[in-house]
């Protein structure tokens, strides 16, 4: 037994002195751990706090609780379980907390449904259901709720025929394909799986709609391309809350409608509606496709009002949108204010200065958040570097930074990336040099990679491997308009009329037709007016062709000279002449001249490549009329000014 206690320590004994010979000391025991940790003498260590109890475990099933709400209380649970990260929500220890109640219940396995949902693999929750459904303990009662998690799945995987089993099964086990949470559901998994036709047929069939079933067919239409449909349903909708007046905004973004979805921006900015992340981020975009400069700083405006001028989503979006409305500068005032940035914001201004031929800003930036910032770039970051190196002719470089993607960032090169390289040996005339590059690449070139190459050789003129390129190009994008006329343009610079006819022919045989091209001019009351080659639609078309023909003989007489190389079609050089006159951007420049007078800054958007005449146009009418003219076409930024253009002549 235990050794009994003295009863007091006062009148303990003093311990007895033997009187025998003395034996032989024990050896001492080992020191202890807690004499191993003892402080040398001399110096106190503080008191270890005493180890938290250990909560007792499994109480939910220890514990004498009513039977009717132990299914509630282990649903939390596993909700909880769902909410740690991996790995400490294992599946086989939710599905021993569903055994855990016997019979099993159908509330419990639909919060096991959700978890699985939650936390394995996509699908799983179909496998997991299956297992439900051959339960050893009789049959289980599935609860609508059950099926949500199913149409979520297919959704998460892009599954059809998932989504069809899910569908199928909330039908034959209940009729639970009536419910609206089930319905909305179902909605949501065929709009991921992009058909809208059996998302269309599940709204058609509901008896009652919520805003969530409106606005899901509103985004399927508008994930599809169909704006007109898209319109209708959100006509029809009774009740328009932030998300349905969002998703209409970012489908007219999506879809290239800018123009409709600054128009949706300001109605909700005008009728009170909510402002947020998603809706800010739509209204950029469109700005940036506009290159509208007065709604950029509108919407900045209403970003900062509402909250959200430090947020790094949005902040990275006015970079970019800065940028491709031609303000580089206040893209760059916009990035420098910014308290945080992520790889997303330095790429933004990084592919910002690239379009606008900054190449040495661009490659100082990269520099600045890889060693100062210590962001790791990602490839897009190296999708602008790349093409910075481009636009300034920088083929060292270029080949720099494309063997140190892969050897010290690990990121392997890409189509895009492949077709940044092509572009750059291309425009430096290293047309044979790029087309071995295509033939070495690691992954398959798309239509970009021989879309850039055939772009070289309409510059250069090298009509043998423009051939090889266009082959490629019509049998990956045979509805490729622009890689007809690219080729047809390339045939006609260097003479070689017949062919020009053979590739005309098949544009019609297959039905193609060019696609106008379309420059746009924002005036001072920030309306958009927009000019089609050899257009006579606008209420001053006479003013505007008027003072283009005083602006060209003004040009004329200091020395221009028109490129009649710019026309491709066999016709007279006087026609050519004319034809040249009736360029878009030439267009909008003479009415920006009208309505701005000279000494003044002209933005326009091409849509298309600006031409060799046209550049020179441009060149000249900067120094003439003492305006700054900054022209973005489908491939960069051109800023004229005294009569010189940013990008040296190499784009």
């Amino acid at each position: 037994g235990a050794p009994r206690q003295a009863a007091s320590p006062a009148r303990a004994a003093p311990p007895r002195v033997a009187a025998a010979a003395p034996r032989r000391a024990a050896p001492a025991p080992p020191p202890s751990s807690r004499a191993l940790l003892a402080p040398p003498r001399g110096r106190r260590l503080l008191p270890v706090p005493p180890a938290p109890p250990q909560p007792p475990r499994g109480l939910l099933v220890r514990l004498p609780l009513p039977a009717h709400s132990l299914p509630y209380l282990l649903s939390r649970l596993l909700r909880r379980l769902a909410a740690l990260p991996p790995p400490h929500a294992p599946l086989p220890y939710a599905l021993s907390v569903f055994s855990a109640h016997s019979p099993p219940d159908p509330f419990l396995a639909a919060a096991l449904l959700r978890f699985a949902l939650l936390t394995q693999p996509p699908l799983s929750p179909f496998r997991l259901f299956s297992r439900l459904l051959h339960t050893p303990r009789g049959e289980l009662p599935f609860l609508p709720f059950a099926f949500s998690p199913l149409a979520k799945s297919a959704a998460a995987a892009r599954s059809l025929p998932a989504a069809q089993a899910a569908h199928a099964v909330s039908i034959l086990l209940g009729g639970f394909d009536k419910h609206r949470f089930v319905e909305n559901s179902l909605i949501g998994a065929y709009v991921a799986c992009g058909d809208v036709g059996a998302a269309r047929k599940v709204f058609d069939e509901m008896v009652v709609k919520d805003v969530i079933s409106w606005t899901s067919i509103v985004v399927a239409y508008s994930k599809s391309g169909d704006m007109g449909c898209a319109e209708e349903v959100f006509a029809q909708c009774p009740v328009k809350d932030m998300v349905a007046w969002t998703a209409m905004l970012t489908g007219y973004a999506q879809n290239s409608m800018p123009a409709k979805a600054l128009e949706v921006f300001d109605r909700m900015a005008t009728i009170g509606m909510g402002i947020d992340e998603v809706s800010l981020t739509g209204a950029i975009s469109a700005c940036a496709q506009l290159g509208a400069v007065r709604r950029a700083a509108w919407v900045q405006e209403i970003a900062e009002r509402n909250g959200f001028g430090q947020n790094v989503i949005v902040g990275s979006g006015l970079v970019d949108m800065y940028a491709k409305c031609g303000l580089i500068d206040e893209a760059r005032s916009v990035f420098d204010g910014m308290q945080e940035k992520n790889v997303y914001t330095y790429s933004s201004m990084i592919v910002g200065l690239a379009s606008h031929g900054r190449a040495k800003e661009a490659i100082a930036l990269f520099k600045d958040m890889v060693r100062r910032a210590d962001v790791v770039p990602n490839h897009v970051t190296f999708i602008g570097l790349l093409t910075a190196c481009s636009h300034a002719g920088m083929v060292r470089d270029g080949h720099f930074y494309f063997a140190q993607m892969k050897d010290k960032y690990g990121i392997l090169p890409s189509a895009d990336h492949y077709t940044c390289m092509v572009d750059l040996l291309g425009r430096a005339g290293l047309v044979d040099e790029a087309l071995d590059l295509v033939r070495s690449m690691i992954v398959e070139p798309h239509g970009g990679v021989w879309g850039a190459l055939l772009g070289a050789c309409r510059i250069h003129g090298n009509t043998d491997v423009a051939k090889v390129a266009a082959e490629h190009l019509f049998k990956l994008e045979p509805e490729g308009i622009g890689n007809y006329v690219l080729l047809s343009n390339t045939l006609a610079s260097a003479g070689k009329w017949d062919e020009v006819s053979k590739v005309r022919k098949l544009m019609r045989t297959r039905g193609l037709k060019k696609d106008p091209a379309v420059s746009s001019f924002e005036g001072r009351d920030g309306l958009v007016h927009q000019f089609f080659a050899g257009d006579n639609s606008h209420p001053k078309t006479n003013e505007i062709k008027k003072a283009l023909l005083e602006l060209a003989a003004k040009l004329k007489h200091a020395g221009y000279v028109p490129i009649l190389t710019s026309i491709v079609y066999d016709v007279s050089d006087g026609e050519k002449e004319r034809l040249l006159m009736g360029h878009s951007e030439k267009l909008a420049l003479s009415f920006g001249l009208l309505t701005l007078g000279s000494r003044c800054t002209i933005r326009i958007v091409k849509n298309l490549r600006i031409c060799d005449d046209c550049h020179l146009f441009m060149r000249l009418a900067s120094r003439i009329e003492q305006a700054e003219i900054i022209v973005r076409d489908n491939m960069r930024f051109h800023h004229f000014k005294d009569g010189e253009c940013s990008c040296g002549g190499f784009w």
